[in-house]
């Protein structure tokens, strides 16, 4: 595990109930300025693919990049990262029905600044539908193809709830179908984008840390 591994597992068993001493030496030790907070690991996947295809090394730059398990647990970590706790700066990135969660996590972690609008992007259905949009489902289905996945995409395409969606929706739910496979496809699909087509929520995150 690396030194930023340690702190995200450390900061976990803190909103977990655990004690909240290694996660404020662990802080320290790394200069940890910022918290970036994701909803799952789909998202971190894609955030550290970015840094790394504009070189940058978001660990050594004090920036962790951390999956809270959903959004509806955002105010704890808001809590424990944010003015009351560690006295980090918070950004993030959300899905469109969860910045109701967002936007409460700032504001009662004191994180809102004054007169201006909480610092975290929201992806207009979720990062996965953004990515496939930006890509086109013609692409995505050349990387599904490249990755193996085809024969599971067709089979996935015959179930009768799928009858009736867009492409783009089948994708984006097919991605959702084994454990994993988000995870995996947060980068693939990262790594594929023309750099000058990066979703807005992404390259602004990203822009902004």
């Amino acid at each position: 595990m690396t030194e930023m591994g340690a702190f995200r597992a450390a900061v976990t068993a803190w909103a977990a109930g655990g004690p909240g001493g290694p996660a404020r030496e662990l802080a320290a030790a790394l200069r940890v300025r910022t918290a970036v907070l994701l909803e799952g690991p789909s998202d971190v996947a894609a955030v550290d693919a970015l840094a790394a295809r504009r070189g940058r090394d978001l660990a050594a730059e004090g920036v962790c990049v951390l999956s809270m398990g959903g959004a509806m647990s955002v105010g704890r970590f808001a809590g424990l990262l944010g003015p009351p706790g560690l006295g980090l700066r918070l950004t993030g990135l959300c899905d469109e029905a969860e910045r109701r969660y967002y936007a409460r996590g700032w504001e009662r972690a004191g994180a809102q600044p004054a007169g201006g609008e909480p610092e975290f992007f929201v992806c207009t259905a979720d990062l996965e539908d953004e990515l496939i949009r930006a890509l086109g489902t013609a692409r995505v289905e050349e990387l599904v193809r490249a990755q193996g996945d085809l024969r599971p995409l067709r089979t996935f395409l015959q179930q009768p709830a799928q009858q009736g969606r867009t492409s783009r929706q089948q994708l984006r739910r097919f991605f959702g179908t084994k454990k994993g496979r988000k995870i995996h496809y947060g980068r693939v699909l990262v790594e594929a984008l023309d750099l000058d087509r990066v979703p807005a929520p992404l390259d602004d995150l990203l822009t902004g840390l």
